[in-house]
């Protein structure tokens, strides 16, 4: 029984806060991380050299429910909550810039605007595309199960590496590249 878990370990970590411009002061390091000293309640002070900002609705509500962990380590595995930002814009600007400029690096998705070729070949699709960020290959498996139609049309596509790429509008793409999409939406 010596591998058995201790409690349940996955939920003996620390408490998560939430997280506020009275409690929460974010700076950037000299490496151009982000830094967060957090003031406790009972007015102790806790300071993380770096912190990661993760979206909780990348998608339906980007800029709130934001959740602020500690990194990802080799040592310590996942990192953990150390609070959520209810709305980013309640930050003065200096830090919503920050924070959203490292969610923006996170969360990078270019928006396909041109589909030059796409072709099927043992259950792959392969795509040439150009995006906002210049043009791009890329291989989805099984894309009926990889590219998603949100409720307000916009479409989003991941490929075998995770990346995702979007489509504002389908029906803004010139014909062609409609026409090659258009069976999967």
């Amino acid at each position: 029984m010596s591998n058995q878990m201790k409690e349940d370990e996955l939920f003996t970590g620390r408490q998560s806060v939430a997280l506020t411009p009275q409690n929460a002061m974010f700076s950037t390091s000299a490496g151009g991380l982000i830094s967060l000293d957090l003031l406790h309640e009972d007015g102790s002070k806790e300071s993380f050299e770096r912190i990661v900002p993760v979206r909780a609705f990348p998608i339906s509500a980007p800029d709130e429910f934001i959740s602020i962990r500690e990194p990802d380590t080799r040592f310590k595995g996942r990192g953990q909550e150390i609070g959520m930002i209810r709305k980013l814009s309640d930050f003065d600007e200096k830090a919503e810039q920050m924070i959203l400029a490292e969610l923006e690096r996170r969360y990078f998705t270019p928006s396909i605007q041109k589909i030059y070729s796409m072709h099927e070949k043992f259950g792959y699709s392969y795509w040439k595309v150009a995006t906002s960020a210049g043009e791009v290959e890329f291989v989805m498996n099984n894309p009926t199960n990889n590219i998603r139609t949100l409720e307000n049309g916009r479409v989003l596509m991941y490929d075998i590496d995770g990346n995702c790429f979007t489509i504002e509008d389908p029906q803004k793409l010139d014909r062609a590249s409609f026409k090659k999409v258009e069976i999967y939406l």
